[in-house]
């Protein structure tokens, strides 16, 4: 036993390298808004469970390879900051080329069960969304221009979307709805983050806007796109897609949101900031549970 006891520790800690490369807690806001998009796609009763595992499963499992792809690109980034050169690679926890492995293998189980449990629709645009992520982003956006987060925002945006094809084999106009709410919704909520974390970025040589343009025009920036992203959460109620429930719930929501930024802008703080950061993954939350709990009330 004595012997045994080294080795299952060490398997331990290498099981949970790989599992922290796939961004759990990021990763369960993805399947959380992929569910949703499934269950808002059926008009009346819920959707088949089994095409909802299969659909969840391979999403998950994308949705993992893609974060750890990142990980893998950005190692060198990582290892320059303090948030993240806790991170397996920078670490010495794991070789690139395992990572590379393992990225391939989650990956390609992924869109497998997607393509062949699912439908060709729902496995190609998760395919899109992965290169978004991992390619588009990673390697050619984020190095490059301080609107990365707008531009790439566009592969974050995407689970309601893979959720609402993986139902009904299509992309309708709903589904795009929800894609604008989380696109609308990710440059505050991530240059939230980027204010209090400005030195990190900047000593990672990255260009995020509080780096290129300073703090007052990021909070700046923070109060526009949260106004706009007020205005776009008002859309599923004026299309009839949700009822008053949820109008209800998006006003407040969206109501603190704005106060939020209109603080960040008039008064700032880092611990203001981390606040911010943290209400808008509750808000997005909420937004999207109250679209649910709004779909199967008897209207």
């Amino acid at each position: 036993m004595r012997t045994l006891a080294p080795a299952h520790d060490g398997f331990a800690r290498r099981a949970r390298a790989f599992y922290v490369l796939t961004k759990p807690r990021v990763n369960t806001l993805i399947v959380f808004c992929a569910v949703i998009g499934m269950f808002l796609a059926v008009p009346d009763g819920l959707p088949e469970p089994f095409a909802v595992f299969c659909a969840t499963l391979g999403i998950a499992c994308v949705a993992g390879a893609a974060a750890a792809m990142n990980c893998l690109v950005e190692q060198h980034i990582d290892a320059r900051m303090a948030r993240t050169r806790g991170r397996p690679l920078p670490r010495g926890e794991l070789a690139a080329g395992e990572v590379l492995a393992f990225a391939g293998m989650l990956g390609g189980f992924g869109l497998t069960i997607l393509h062949r449990a699912v439908n060709p629709l729902t496995m190609w645009l998760t395919l899109a969304t992965f290169v978004g992520y991992a390619v588009v982003y990673t390697i050619f956006l984020k190095p490059r221009t301080p609107q990365n987060i707008v531009i790439g925002g566009a592969s974050g945006a995407m689970p309601p979307v893979l959720g609402w094809a993986a139902i009904t084999g299509e992309v309708s106009a709903d589904a795009l709805l929800l894609f604008l709410i989380i696109f609308a919704w990710t440059p505050p909520h991530f240059w939230a983050l980027a204010l209090y974390r400005t030195d990190d970025y900047a000593r990672a040589g990255l260009p995020m806007l509080p780096v290129t343009h300073g703090s007052e025009f990021t909070r700046l920036s923070v109060l526009l796109y949260t106004l706009i992203l007020f205005g776009v959460t008002l859309l599923p109620y004026a299309t009839r897609m949700s009822g008053m429930v949820y109008l209800a719930a998006a006003v407040v929501l969206g109501a603190r949101f704005i106060h939020y930024a209109w603080r960040l802008y008039r008064d700032y703080s880092d611990a203001l900031a981390r606040r911010t950061f943290r209400f808008s993954i509750a808000y997005l939350f909420g937004l999207f549970a109250a679209l649910l709990a709004d779909h199967y009330l008897p209207y």
